[in-house]
C-alpha cells in the first residue's frame, strides 16, 4: 500500500511536510518527499491522505494492561503477588488479559505499542512484557519482547504492602537488601552453573526459579526498570545497578528533576509519568507535569508514561501535549511517546519511528495528534489496519 501527500513525521529526521510512505507485509518498504516517491506498483492500493498527519505508532513505556482488568475488581487484580517480596520468576504473559477492553482504547486512540507488568508491591515483582495493542484473543499473538525486563521497587509501595503484614520489608533498608541479597544469589548461582560446565566434577547447582529469571539480567540480555519516585529512591536504584553493572531504567523517576545533573552524568535511562492524576501518596508530593521540559533543560531526554491504569493508556498523547502546555517543545514531546521509549527499552529496530525495515506500525490525523480534540482517523499494526471502534467485540 502507499499512502501519499501526507504530512510525515517520520521521528527519524525533520518532519516531511508532503511525503509518502510505502509498506508491504507487515514492513515499512520506504518514504520520504514526494518528489521522490516511486511509481505505483500494478494493482497496489494507494491512498491519498492530503491534508492528514501520518506519525509512528505511540509507544507507553511502563503500563499494567490487562494486569488489572477494567472494571472487574478483585477478580482481574493480577499484578501483585502480596505473598513473598522477591518474586522475579513471576511472568506477565500469565496474568495479561489481551481480550480486556482497554487494548481496543489504547489501539484506538494510537498507542500500539505497551510495556506491561507486575506492580510495584514486591521490591522484585517479576517479568515485563513489550506487546502490541492490536485486538487478540491470545497474548501469545502480540508480543514484541518478552521478558523485557524484571520489575524492582523502591519506596513507600513495598513499605507499605509488608507493614500491614509485619513483615520484611518495612525500610528502604530492608528493600535494597532483599533486591540485593536475591541478585547476589543469582550472580552466585550463574558462577556455580558456569564451573559446572567446565568442570565434569563440578555438579550444577540445584534448580532456582528465581535465579533462573534474573540470569538474563546479570548477563545484560534485558533490562531492570526500577519503580522510584523521591529523590533517594532514585539514587539508591542508580547505585545497586551500578554494583551488579545492571542496564536500568528509572521508571516514574517523580523527583528527577530536583537531581537532574546527577542523572545526566549518570547517563540515567528515565520514564516519567504519571502526572496527570493527584498527588495520592507523600512520595509524589513534588509531582509535576514540567518534568519532562525540566529534565530535558539538564541534558536528560525522557520517556512519557501512562502507567496504565493509573491513568487509562488511551490518554498517552493527552499527556504529551501536557507537557508541551508545560514547556517541553511539540516535537521533543513527540519523541517522548515514540522514539524516545523505544531506543530506551532497546526496541527501535522494530517500533518508535518509520523507516524501511520496521513494523509498519503508524497513525493517520486529520488534526494535531498532541490535541485534546484529535483521536487518529487510522491506525496500523503490523501492516494492517485496526478497527477503531472503542467497543468493538473480538
Amino acid at each position: 500500500m502507499l499512502i501519499q501527500n501526507v504530512k510525515l513525521y517520520s521521528m527519524e529526521g525533520a518532519p516531511i511536510p508532503c511525503g509518502y510512505l510505502r509498506f508491504q507485509e507487515g514492513k515499512i518498504v520506504s518514504l520520504g518527499p514526494m518528489e521522490e516517491q516511486p511509481r505505483p506498483e500494478p494493482d497496489e492500493e494507494v491512498l491519498d491522505a492530503a491534508g492528514k498527519t501520518l506519525t509512528p505508532g505511540f509507544v507507553d513505556a511502563h503500563t499494567h494492561l490487562g494486569m488489572w482488568g477494567d472494571s472487574v475488581g478483585f477478580e482481574g487484580a493480577d499484578g501483585n503477588e502480596i505473598t513473598d517480596p522477591a518474586t522475579p520468576q513471576l511472568r506477565a504473559l500469565d496474568a495479561i488479559n489481551p481480550m480486556d477492553k482497554c487494548f481496543r482504547e489504547a489501539a484506538a486512540h494510537g498507542v500500539t505499542t505497551a510495556v506491561t507488568g507486575p506492580g510495584s508491591a514486591n521490591p522484585i515483582g517479576g517479568q515485563m512484557a513489550a506487546i502490541k495493542t492490536a485486538p487478540t484473543r491470545r497474548v501469545d499473538d502480540c508480543i514484541l519482547k518478552a521478558p523485557l525486563a524484571i520489575k524492582f521497587a523502591f519506596g513507600e509501595n513495598p513499605k507499605g504492602c509488608y507493614n500491614e503484614k509485619g513483615h520484611t520489608p518495612m525500610t528502604r533498608m530492608a528493600t535494597a537488601s532483599i533486591i540485593r541479597e536475591q541478585l547476589a544469589s543469582a550472580k552466585r548461582y550463574a558462577e556455580e552453573q558456569q564451573k559446572a560446565k567446565e568442570d565434569e566434577d563440578y555438579d550444577d547447582p540445584e534448580f532456582d526459579a528465581k535465579c533462573e529469571a534474573l540470569l538474563p539480567l546479570l548477563s545484560g540480555e534485558i533490562q531492570a526498570h526500577m519503580h522510584c519516585h523521591q529523590a533517594n529512591d532514585i539514587l539508591t536504584a542508580i547505585r545497586i545497578a551500578g554494583e551488579f553493572h545492571l542496564d536500568y531504567v528509572l521508571v516514574h523517576c517523580t523527583e528527577g528533576y530536583r537531581i537532574a545533573d546527577v542523572l545526566k552524568a549518570e547517563n540515567a535511562k528515565a520514564v516519567v509519568g504519571p502526572y496527570l492524576c493527584d498527588r495520592s501518596k507523600p512520595e509524589l508530593r513534588s509531582l509535576t507535569p514540567k518534568s519532562p521540559a525540566l529534565l530535558r533543560e539538564k541534558g536528560v531526554t525522557a520517556a512519557i508514561c501512562t502507567d496504565h491504569p493509573v491513568i487509562p493508556l488511551q490518554y498517552l498523547p493527552l499527556c504529551a501535549g501536557l507537557a508541551v502546555r508545560e514547556g517541553l517543545p511539540y516535537e521533543d514531546a513527540l519523541r517522548a511517546i515514540t522514539i524516545v521509549p523505544a531506543t530506551l527499552l532497546h526496541l527501535e529496530d522494530r517500533v518508535g519511528s518509520l523507516a524501511p525495515g520496521k513494523d509498519a506500525d503508524f497513525l493517520l490525523f486529520d488534526g494535531d495528534p498532541l490535541s485534546i480534540y484529535s483521536t487518529p482517523c487510522a491506525v496500523y499494526i503490523n501492516g494492517q489496519p485496526v478497527v477503531l471502534a472503542e467497543h468493538e467485540e473480538i
